[in-house]
Formats: C-alpha cells, sequence, structure tokens
C-alpha cells in the first residue's frame, strides 16, 4: 500500500512538472536560472516558443524591423503627443533615429540655442504606437544604456474611463549598482465599474536578479497578455506571472529614454551624454487570428464601434 501510494505521489510530479515553459513555477526565487533559455532558429516566431506550439500570428501591422532609412510614422508617433516628460527631461524628437538597423535613442540631441520649458534642462526621446492592441505577445530586443537613464519599452493607454499601463522593460541599470535588477511593474489608475471600478491608483512590482550586468549587451524582453495573466520573458525565460485583474483594455506601445527619480536615475554634471538606448526589432503576435480582424472585434465588444 506504502508503495502505490508512493508511485501516485512520483507520477503527479513528473505530470505536474512536465508543462512547457510558459507555466511558471509556483514560487520563484530571486535569481533567474537561464540554464534552459531556448535557442533562436527562426524569426517568425516568439523566442520562448520557436516551434510556434501556440499559434502565434506575426503583425505586420505592429511589428517593426527599424530597418528603413527613417521612422515610420504610419506606425509610430515621432515623440509623445501628449506627455512632457518627467523633470528635468523633456521629450523632444531630435533624440529619435534609426540608425544601422536600429532604433536609437541619445540623450541633449536638441538645438543647445533652444528654450526648454520651466523645470527642464535635458531632454529624452520617445515613440508611441498608433495602433491600440489587447493581448498577444509582445517582444524587442534591446540594450539598455550605459549611464544613470531609465531605458523603457511599456504599454499604456489613458481615457475618461480606463488608464493601465504594462512595463515590459523599465530599468536603469547602472543606477546605484542596479547592473544585476530586473524591474517588472503592473499599473491600474483607473477602470470603469464593469472592470473593477478602480479610482485611485495602484501598482503591483516586482524586482528579480539576473546573473550578468544588464546594460552589457543586448537582450529579448517578451510579454505575453491574454485575459487570465501576463507573463514576463527575457531572453526567452519565464520570471513572472501575475494574474490579470484589470488589464482588459486596448494598449498604446511606448518605447523612451528618460529620468525617473524613484529609481534615482538624475542627470548630474557626471551624466554621460554620449550613451544610447538601442532597439533592434519590435514584433507582436497575436494569438490565432491576424490583428486586423482581432481589432475590429475588439473595438465592436469595448467601444461599441466597428474600426
Amino acid at each position: 500500500m506504502k508503495k502505490n501510494k508512493l508511485l501516485i505521489v512520483l507520477s503527479v510530479f513528473v505530470i505536474t512538472t512536465g508543462f512547457s515553459q510558459t507555466k511558471p513555477k509556483e514560487k520563484f526565487t530571486n535569481q533567474i536560472d537561464f540554464s534552459k533559455a531556448p535557442k533562436r532558429t527562426n524569426n517568425e516566431y516568439p523566442l520562448f516558443d520557436q516551434e510556434n506550439k501556440n499559434k502565434w500570428v506575426l503583425s505586420a501591422l505592429m511589428s517593426d524591423e527599424f530597418d528603413k532609412k527613417s521612422l515610420d510614422t504610419k506606425k509610430w508617433h515621432p515623440n509623445n503627443p501628449g506627455w512632457k516628460g518627467r523633470q528635468p527631461t523633456y521629450f523632444h524628437g531630435s533624440n529619435v533615429s534609426l540608425r544601422g538597423g536600429e532604433l536609437v535613442f541619445k540623450i541633449n540631441q536638441h538645438n543647445k540655442e533652444e528654450v526648454l520649458p520651466e523645470g527642464y534642462t535635458h531632454t529624452a526621446g520617445f515613440i508611441k504606437s498608433k495602433q491600440k492592441v489587447l493581448y498577444g505577445y509582445f517582444e524587442a530586443e534591446m540594450k539598455l544604456m550605459n549611464d544613470t537613464w531609465v531605458s523603457g519599452f511599456w504599454a499604456s493607454l489613458g481615457t475618461k474611463d480606463w488608464w493601465t499601463e504594462l512595463d515590459f522593460c523599465e530599468n536603469s541599470p547602472v543606477t546605484r549598482n542596479q547592473q544585476n535588477d530586473l524591474n517588472s511593474n503592473i499599473h491600474v489608475f483607473r477602470s470603469p465599474e464593469k472592470y473593477g471600478g478602480v479610482k485611485e491608483h495602484f501598482s503591483r512590482n516586482k524586482k528579480y536578479k539576473v546573473p550578468f550586468s544588464l546594460q552589457d549587451d543586448y537582450h529579448v524582453w517578451g510579454i505575453e497578455w491574454d485575459e487570465e495573466f501576463i507573463r514576463f520573458y527575457i531572453d526567452g525565460v519565464l520570471f513572472r506571472e501575475a494574474e490579470n485583474t484589470h488589464w482588459y483594455q486596448p494598449l498604446e506601445i511606448n518605447f523612451n529614454n528618460e529620468s525617473n527619480k524613484w529609481f534615482g536615475a538624475l542627470p548630474s554634471e557626471k551624466s554621460k551624454l554620449n550613451e544610447e538606448f538601442k532597439v533592434k526589432y519590435f514584433r507582436y503576435w497575436s494569438k490565432g487570428k491576424p490583428l486586423e480582424k482581432r481589432s475590429k472585434e475588439y473595438a465592436e465588444s469595448y467601444y461599441g464601434v466597428s474600426k
């Protein structure tokens, strides 16, 4: 009888630990394990799912290889149309360019004779997608700034009823010895009564450790987002899974560099102004259906209008 119980326990253990890597461990350790990180064999599917077991469909409408001579303004706003930036850093289109098949963000490329708004001393870059999207997989290969500036890859949208945010990558690895710190955060500022009725901002932030200096090389950031979960990946390795309790709103995609007092990332006399935040590509996959069809369905479902 004891032997049979042992066999049952072992069988359950084998079954429950044999799922694909999209299923995270119940408890994460502080250190991310890269020993089973996947290898890239193609660009058609997400790094974490190179065999496309989840039936991902790559979207040409959203994705960008950044291999043109200038930014594709059919896809992107070349600056943030509604937010100036956190003081003392002002978002300015001069800090965004394409070079060598990459999207490049710099600091202080504006005309030095230009008078910045009061309270701002430096400028940085920002691009925002013109297409909104709900759910799917988002991936970008990036090299973060090697100085005390925040490099960002995130999704957000603020409306009268909705204001939510998913921070895929928000890191300043050179600031206060944060070179091994991997941040992940999800925010809700407001939501309709039907979706929680949030009136005051809250966030769910978690920090992990990586066994390398985050700014020294290119790494692949990915987010898998659906009605039930938000999953965070780096280099194809799942490091966080958060239950989706409020993030049911189509969002815009953002890339930027900036200062941020909460990270201790503020410009000083020692700040380097020649460092760059580089993005090799941004790719978006919907699951099962092309984005164009899903976008129409979402618009009708969430806004009562056709797109």
